[in-house]
C-alpha cells in the first residue's frame, strides 16, 4: 500500500511536469485535478495573493470553481491568512482518516499564495506528497506568471496606473533567501507607485542592494527611475564598483533630463562572507541597523549629491561590520514623512520601533514588512501622498547551507517538510 501510494505521489509530479512545458496558466487548475488524484488527493485548489498582500484570490479554469468554493480570502483574521502570513502547513476542516490543509505557495522564499488540498489520507506520506506538489506548483506559476495577463488580472484588486505598471516588472520579486541572506521589500501605494524602485542582486559571495527615489509623483518619476535602475544593472554588470554605479546612473540622467529631473538613493553591497557592508548615499535617508532585537542606529556616511543635480560633491564608500542576524533597512520618505490631515507624522521612531518588535516578536521578514505597510496605511486612513518603500537585508551569516524555506523565513530548525501550524482554527 505505501508503495503504491509513493508510485502515485511520482506519478502525479512526473504527469504535472511533463504537462507543464506546453500548458497556458489558465488550464493548471484542471490539470492540477487530473494527476493530484494519483497520489490521492481529493480536490486541490489554488490561491494567489493580490499586489497589496491584503487578499487571497482562486486561479480557475476554463470550466470555473467548484460550487460553493470561496473564490476571495481576506489575509488578516483568517485561518488561511495565518497559514500564508507564518508560511506553515495549516489544517482546515480535519475529518477523522482524511486531510485537509491550507499548504504555503512558495517559490523559493517569495509568498505567492496558498493550496487547498483535501487527501483521503491523513498521514506522514500525504502530507510529503502536498509539500512536493505545492514546491511543484510554485514553480510552474513563477516561471509562466511573465507571460500570463489572467495571473496578472486575478493579483490585482484595482487597476494600476502606468508608473506602476512599469515600475512592478521592472523590480525583482519581493523576497529572496539562500541560507546566507534573507531579503524583503515592500512597496506602497502598490497601485499607483511613481518613483520608487528597489533591486537586489546576487554576484557569487556579494550581495548587492539599491534603492532609489525619483523626483515627483508622475509618469515621469517612474520613467525616471527606470532609467537610474537601468543604468545601475548595466554598470553593475560590467564590474563597475559603487561610485562608479552612481556616477553612471548620474551621466544617464544628465544625457536624458540635463539636471532637470533627479534620483536620490542607497547604493550598497554586503559581502556574506565576512559581513561588510559598503555603501554610498546619494542625497537619501541613511540605512538603519537593527540588532539583537531591541537596539537600532542609523548608519552614518558623509552624503553627496543626488544623481542627475551634476553638483560635484564626492561619493565616499563607508562601512559598516555587520554581526550575524543583522538587519539593514533602506527606505524612502514616504514611511517617515508623509503627514495626516493634522500635519502628524508617522515618524522614524514609530517605524524603527515597528520594525524591532517584529523581530523580537520572530515574525519572518516578509511578513514584518506587510504588517509595517498595512500600519503606515491605517496611520495615513488608507491614502499615501508620496511613495513609501522599505528594502530589508537581514545577513544570517557566511554558510550557504541547503535550508529549508521554511527555516529560513520562520527561523525553525531546518525540516524535509514545511511545519504543522497546530493553534491553527477552523476555517
Amino acid at each position: 500500500m505505501d508503495v503504491d501510494r509513493e508510485a502515485g505521489g511520482r506519478a502525479m509530479l512526473a504527469g504535472l511536469l511533463n504537462a507543464s512545458h506546453l500548458m497556458p496558466l489558465d488550464a493548471l487548475p484542471d490539470r492540477v485535478g487530473d494527476y493530484s488524484r494519483a497520489a490521492g488527493l481529493t480536490g486541490v485548489l489554488i490561491y494567489v495573493a493580490d499586489l497589496g498582500r491584503q487578499e487571497l484570490h482562486l486561479l480557475t479554469g476554463p470550466g470555473g470553481p467548484p460550487p460553493d468554493t470561496e473564490r476571495d480570502i481576506r489575509i488578516e483574521g483568517t485561518a488561511p491568512g495565518r497559514a500564508y502570513q507564518y508560511g506553515r502547513l495549516t489544517p482546515a476542516t480535519p475529518q477523522r482518516g482524511r486531510g485537509d490543509w491550507w499548504v504555503p505557495l512558495v517559490d523559493g522564499t517569495e509568498r505567492l499564495g496558498l493550496l487547498r488540498v483535501r487527501s483521503a489520507h491523513d498521514d506522514a506520506r500525504a502530507r510529503e506528497d502536498v509539500d512536493r506538489l505545492a514546491a511543484l506548483l510554485a514553480l510552474m506559476i513563477s516561471a509562466k506568471r511573465v507571460s500570463s495577463d489572467t495571473l496578472a488580472r486575478l493579483t490585482r484588486t484595482e487597476p494600476l496606473t502606468l508608473g506602476a505598471e512599469m515600475a512592478w516588472n521592472l523590480m525583482p520579486p519581493r523576497t529572496y533567501a539562500d541560507g546566507r541572506v534573507v531579503i524583503a521589500a515592500s512597496l506602497e501605494p502598490a497601485y499607483a507607485v511613481s518613483g520608487d524602485v528597489y533591486e537586489y542582486a546576487i554576484d557569487g559571495p556579494l550581495v548587492h542592494l539599491t534603492l532609489c527615489d525619483a523626483m515627483g509623483h508622475d509618469t515621469a518619476a517612474g520613467l525616471c527611475a527606470a532609467l537610474a535602475l537601468g543604468a545601475c544593472r548595466n554598470s553593475r554588470r560590467q564590474g563597475a564598483d559603487l561610485v562608479a554605479k552612481g556616477d553612471a546612473m548620474e551621466t544617464a540622467l544628465m544625457a536624458q533630463y540635463d539636471e532637470r529631473r533627479y534620483v536620490t538613493g542607497i547604493l550598497a553591497t554586503l559581502d556574506t562572507r565576512t559581513g561588510e557592508l559598503d555603501w554610498v548615499n546619494r542625497g537619501h535617508h541613511p540605512p538603519i541597523i537593527i540588532r539583537g532585537k531591541q537596539w537600532s542606529r542609523h548608519l552614518k556616511c558623509p552624503p553627496g549629491h543626488p544623481m542627475g543635480t551634476n553638483l560635484g560633491l564626492p561619493s565616499t564608500v563607508c562601512r559598516e561590520q555587520l554581526e550575524p542576524g543583522d538587519r539593514i533597512v533602506l527606505y524612502t520618505d514616504g514611511i517617515t514623512e508623509a503627514r495626516r490631515p493634522d500635519k502628524s507624522v508617522f515618524g522614524l521612531e514609530r517605524f524603527t520601533d515597528f520594525l524591532i518588535r517584529g523581530e523580537a516578536e520572530g515574525l519572518p521578514v516578509p511578513e514584518t514588512l506587510r504588517r509595517l505597510i498595512r500600519a503606515v496605511l491605517d496611520y495615513h486612513d488608507g491614502h499615501l501622498q508620496d511613495d513609501a518603500t522599505i528594502l530589508m537585508c537581514e545577513w544570517l551569516g557566511p554558510a550557504l547551507d541547503n535550508t529549508h524555506p521554511a527555516a529560513v523565513l520562520t527561523g525553525l530548525p531546518s525540516r524535509d517538510h514545511a511545519p504543522l501550524d497546530p493553534e491553527s482554527s477552523q476555517s
